[in-house]
């Protein structure tokens, strides 16, 4: 197999038609179509404050996940220890916040810098494993992170954590208003899709593709797998310390159970993906579209009924739609259209 230089051939035996890759322009106007989508519950719930915190959690969620995707979807990697990355943006942006009153726009960059340079560190070595031994290794990352945050009292605060004085204004991204904070978190989710449909139409997505597909053919064909993935994963990590700093200013306080909890953040990215459709643009927003209002529906109905109930339920639904959806809810979809469309011929 011979690798190409121009990434619209076929790259590690996929071929544009195979892995999906659409035109450019189609793939803009869909981008265009599916934010205006994305925003339109924004606008007609913009005066109901309940909704607009579910709401602004929905697009930072499904930004993290499509986050998570670049490496876990697109590069078949899939790591479970993005909370660490999530981590570095929340703490990173609140203590150099509160300690030396620099505003979160100026530090969500650079701290974002640091957690791709840290990504690419500790993945070095993680890389050299592969499938389930892979995931543990992260998960590990994501418990010893949990470790030191407790005990680093003097950056994290401790198991007291960080407090985050309001002072409401744009400088501090800080708002008094609800919908104000779901349109920064609209903005967060539209610029990780955008970045995402542009890897996917390039060098490193291709070569992403490829990995995934299959690693021992894309390295005889020349690609440096290993530094595909590093690359991958930093730009994943970087892309995941952004939301974490987020998180921390709507928020205003977080602590080491909070950032690190493996169920709602580590994990979760990568659920959300898998719900909506692992490996495709669309498929983590559709997921925290989905899950995060089912999920906040369940825990209002049912808090008084038995302990853990809601979480049962949504595992459950979780479970069914693994083994019944296998390419989440885009690939059930594409297969229906699919359908639809050769029924369609089969009747002219």
């Amino acid at each position: 197999m011979n690798k190409t230089d121009n990434t619209g051939d076929a790259v590690g035996g996929l071929s544009r038609a195979d892995s999906g890759i659409e035109s450019g322009q189609r793939a803009f106007v869909k981008y265009v179509l599916g934010m205006a989508a994305l925003l339109l519950p924004l606008a007609l719930l913009v005066d109901d404050a309940h909704w607009l915190n579910i709401i602004a959690f929905t697009y930072l969620m499904g930004g993290l996940a499509a986050a998570w995707n670049i490496i876990g979807g697109f590069g078949g990697q899939f790591s479970l220890g993005h909370g660490v990355f999530f981590g570095i943006g929340a703490y990173g942006a609140a203590r150099l916040y509160v300690a030396y009153d620099l505003s979160p726009w100026l530090t969500v960059l650079p701290v974002a810098a640091f957690a791709a340079a840290l990504a690419m560190l500790i993945s070095w070595p993680t890389f050299r494993l592969r499938g389930p031994f892979f995931a543990i290794a992260t998960l590990a990352f994501n418990e010893v992170a949990f470790v030191i945050a407790h005990n680093l009292t003097s950056v994290t605060g401790g198991p007291r954590g960080i407090m985050i004085p309001f002072k409401a204004g744009l400088e501090n991204m800080i708002f008094r208003e609800r919908w104000q904070y779901a349109l920064l978190m609209f903005g967060f989710a539209a610029l990780v899709i955008g970045i995402t449909v542009i890897l996917r139409r390039s060098r490193l997505g291709y070569y992403l593709l490829a990995v995934r597909e299959d690693e021992d053919a894309a390295r005889a064909s020349g690609i440096d797998v290993l530094g595909v993935k590093l690359r991958g994963m930093a730009l994943s990590a970087g892309l995941t310390a952004i939301g974490g700093t987020l998180f921390a200013m709507y928020l205003r306080f977080i602590d080491p159970p909070t950032i690190f909890n493996l169920q709602e953040v580590g994990v979760k990215f990568a659920l959300l993906s898998l719900i909506g459709g692992i490996g495709t643009i669309a498929g983590p927003l559709l997921g925290a579209a989905l899950i995060i209002p089912f999920e906040n529906f369940l825990r209002a109905e049912l808090a008084n009924a038995i302990p853990g109930l809601s979480l049962a339920i949504l595992g459950l639904l979780m479970v069914l739609a693994a083994l019944f959806m296998k390419r989440g809810v885009v690939g059930a979809i594409e297969d229906l259209v699919a359908r639809l469309r050769r029924k369609a011929r089969g009747g002219k």
